[in-house]
Formats: C-alpha cells, structure tokens, sequence
C-alpha cells in the first residue's frame, strides 16, 4: 500500500477515480469514495459546479470523505475558483490537509460556465481574464501558505497584510485543469500538475500539451519533469495495455478514472495492482506466494449453522505459474476479507460497549447497517457482479461473472455450490444481529440474545471466509475473475 504522503519521484504511477457527487445518493457517492480507499486506490476526486443543485458541494464533500477514509488522496477536479475567493481557498485547502493527515490537493480550473457563475453571484471574466486572474490566484494562495503578513495587490484579487497560515501538512500540489496555450503555460509556469480530460482532448494534443509545458517550465526556470501529467479518463477495454501507452508515449503519470460503478473501481485497482508489480513490462509466470488465512478453531457458540466435515474441497491443484495479475486476483479477495474480518472485530466492540452501557443498541444497529458486511447481501451473484460491469456490454452479468466461470472447471462446482449456500446462512446471521439488537432495545436488561447472535456470526464468518479463501485464492490466481481476463 502506498504511503499517504505523494511519492517523491513525480514519474511513480498513481491511480485515482472522478465520482459523479450527486447530491440525489449522497451515502452512495461517499461509500464509493471509502470503497476506493478500501481497495488501495491513490485518489478520489468530485467536479465543482457550485451553481448545480443536482451536485453536492465539492469542498463540504472533500471534508466528509476526508473523515470517513484514512489514507487515500482528495482532491476537487477542479475547484471553480470564480465562485470560491482564493483566500478563503487557501485557508481551506490548509485545514483539511491538516485534518486529514496530508491527503489533500488542488486541482483548480479558471472557469467556464459564465452564465451559470453569474447567476450565483460570480464575477463574468472573458477566457484571457480567466488565465489571469487563476495566475493570481496560485500565487496568492500560496503566499497564504507561508509565514508573517501578506499583503497582494493583483487586478482580481488581493489582501492586505492578512496573516498568512496555517500551512498544510504537506507540500500541496496544485493540479491545472488546461487545454488552450495560455492555460498550458501557466501550468508549466506555476502547476504541479496538469489535469485534462481525454474527451476534451483531440488527437494529439497530448504530445502538444506536454511541449508547450515543458517549453513554459524551461523558460521559468522549473525542470518540466517535476510537472505531474495527470488524465481523467474512462476505464479502457485493455486498461493494462492502454496505461502502459499512455505512460510511455503520452508521460502519462496519474490515470483517474471517472467511474460511479464500484465494480470499476475495484477492477481498477487489480489494473494497478498488476501494473505496478510489472506486468505491464512482463507478465512472467511465477510461484503462487498467496497465504489463505487459517482458521484457528476457536468457537464462542456451542454450534455452527453447518457441519463443516461435509465441506467439500477442490482437487489437488495442477502444476502452474502465475501471471502478476493473476496473483493480484488472488491476493483482492484476501484483501476483501480482511476488510470484513475488521468489521466484524469492529461490530464485536460495539456490542461490548452495548453491554457496558457506553452505546445504545440504537446507535450500534445504526453502525452494523453501515457496514459492508451488512450492505452485501452474501449471494455470489452479486459479489461476482461487483467484477463483471467491466466486462463489454454484450455479455451478461451471470455468463462472465467470478464464480460460474470458476464453477467451469468441474473440481471446483461443489465448493461453489457449498460456497452459495453458505453465504445465505451469514446473511441469516447478520439479520440476527439486528433483530437482536433492535430486541434489546425493548429488553434492555437481557443482554444474553444479543451476546449470543454475535458470537454465532463471528463463529460462522470467520469459519466460512478461511474455508473460501483455501478453495478460491488458488483457482481465482490461475483462472481470474472471468474468462479472458488473463
């Protein structure tokens, strides 16, 4: 997993997403953004169109998903500076990469909705007044974040010995959302990075874009290579193939891609997985070098919801090497269990502090409804179907998802008939515990229904996640998710 903090070396691949902030599912839109720090993504970013009612506000947004996530990157894609005066930007800015433990950056545009900035109170610039006035802004905003008093006298915008502070936590890099040359060069002039969006893009005009910046960071002074080439993007047929071109041929260097689909974004981060362990260069075979999780034995219920003797188990495995990203497979659904398994030690706490009186049952059901565990409704259908939306529109979810192509191989279709009915046994288990806790909500005073539900999911869960892992990491490495992925 990568560190919070932005690698030094400004070529290190990263890999983000642009959600859509809709303000008509405001819970989705933040469980996409936690999803994509689950899954070890680099960066989540929101467009800004304060003027829109149908979009949440992307700065009140940032600062949510800043306290709901602990070590992905924010950043607005790109913040209208025309509605949010640089000063007040800089104190921003600042406060939440405090807040946030360094996790924040700037992507900033000029504008380009005029009416609708006008509408909401904003200053009508013309496109050159626009480059002028976000030049004044940068520089202003990071005059802010220094030291002493600042006093800034520009022909948009200005302070007088305003006290400058607090500094970030970080080095905040400030992201120019450029397409037109005078935008180029301010970016090679005073970016950090450069932020466009392929579909505003002409053939070409990333090799243009990418001299015009070098010539303008030259000519200030700046090495060019310091500039981060940043691309928002769709989610390719061949995204492994496609990255790699583009990092190549175009010094791509940051891929976010504007996706809704939380399938998306998990298949992203296989994509960068895969990427960043070579298979891009070399997708050589090697060993398995994946660990199931073992199941230590240790019950606190007097008895499961099955006999875990009957389980079957696949055939020994054939003699195989695995190709990076098909290790990657493997290692995302260890990776999503300890995800699961965390939220059930989180779960086990709340009921503790239930018993000791410290937590409603009110307040700790309100949690378990939050939880992945409780939103996933445990059938392999739609586990498999997170996977599938990648998969071109003209297959079904059901023919192309994860476990009817594992099932394809004849060794495995009992387990994953077992796997099937298992999974309807911890939805049952999980249902339990709400009952439970909304029971004691009447019952206070009898806590022993409540005690044993959990102590019957955490049997059942761990039992089952250790038996899944042992039967799938191993074919899910060789096999992928569906056929063709590898």
């Amino acid at each position: 997993m990568l560190p919070a903090s932005m690698p030094a070396d400004p070529h290190t691949l990263q890999f983000g997403v642009f959600i859509t902030p809709s303000s008509a599912q405001p819970e989705a839109v933040v469980e996409l953004a936690v999803l994509a720090d689950q899954v070890g993504l680099d960066l989540v970013s929101f467009q800004d169109h304060p003027y829109q009612p149908k979009l949440l506000d992307a700065w009140t947004l940032l600062s949510y998903v800043a306290a709901r996530t602990s070590r992905i990157r924010l950043a607005p894609n790109v913040l209208n500076l025309p509605l949010r005066p640089p000063a007040v930007v800089a104190r921003a800015v600042a406060a939440l990469d405090l807040l946030s433990g360094g996790r924040v950056e700037l992507g900033i545009g000029a504008g380009g909705f005029w009416d609708a900035i006008d509408a909401m109170g904003g200053r009508r610039l013309t496109p050159g007044q626009g480059v002028d006035a976000l030049e004044e802004a940068i520089d202003l905003i990071r005059a802010l974040w220094g030291e002493g008093r600042v006093t800034f006298e520009g022909e948009y915008y200005g302070v007088k010995r305003a006290s400058a502070g607090p500094a970030p936590r970080h080095d905040v890099g400030i992201w120019v959302g450029a397409y037109k040359p005078r935008m180029l060069a301010l970016t090679g002039r005073k970016g950090d990075g450069w932020l466009p969006s392929l579909p505003y893009l002409q053939p070409g005009d990333l090799a243009a874009g990418n001299i015009a910046i070098d010539r303008a960071a030259r000519e200030a002074g700046r090495d060019p290579s310091a500039i981060r080439r940043m691309l928002n993007l769709a989610l390719p047929d061949d995204p492994v193939a496609e990255f790699t071109r583009l990092a190549r041929e175009e010094r791509v260097d940051t891929f976010i891609v504007t996706t809704d689909d939380p399938g998306v974004i998990e298949a992203l981060a296989q994509v960068a997985a895969a990427i960043r362990e070579g298979a891009s260069v070399a997708a050589a075979p090697v060993g398995l070098d994946l660990t199931p999780t073992p199941d230590e034995g240790a019950r606190l219920s007097t008895e499961l919801p099955w006999d875990e003797s009957t389980r079957p188990h696949r055939p020994p495995s054939p003699d195989a090497t695995y190709t990076a990203r098909g290790r990657a497979a493997g290692q995302h659904l260890i990776d999503v269990h300890d995800m699961l398994r965390r939220e059930l030690s989180e779960l086990r706490d709340l009921v503790a502090q239930v018993r000791t009186g410290a937590l409603g049952a009110g307040a700790a059901r309100s949690a378990l409804n939050e939880m992945a565990l409780r939103q996933n409704d445990w059938t392999l259908g739609a586990f498999c179907s997170r996977y599938c939306r990648v998969v071109a529109t003209h297959h079904s979810l059901e023919d192309d998802s994860i476990f009817p192509h594992l099932a394809r191989d004849p060794g495995l279709e009992p387990v994953i008939d077992r796997l099937t009915e298992e999974h309807y046994v911890i939805h049952d288990a999980i249902e339990a515990v709400d009952l439970a806790l909304v029971e004691h909500l009447t019952h206070p005073e009898d806590f022993e229904p409540l005690q044993a539900a959990i102590d019957l999911l955490t049997d059942t869960l761990l039992s089952h996640l250790s038996y899944e892992e042992h039967e799938l990491v191993e074919p899910l490495a060789r096999l992928g998710f569906y056929p063709g992925q590898l």
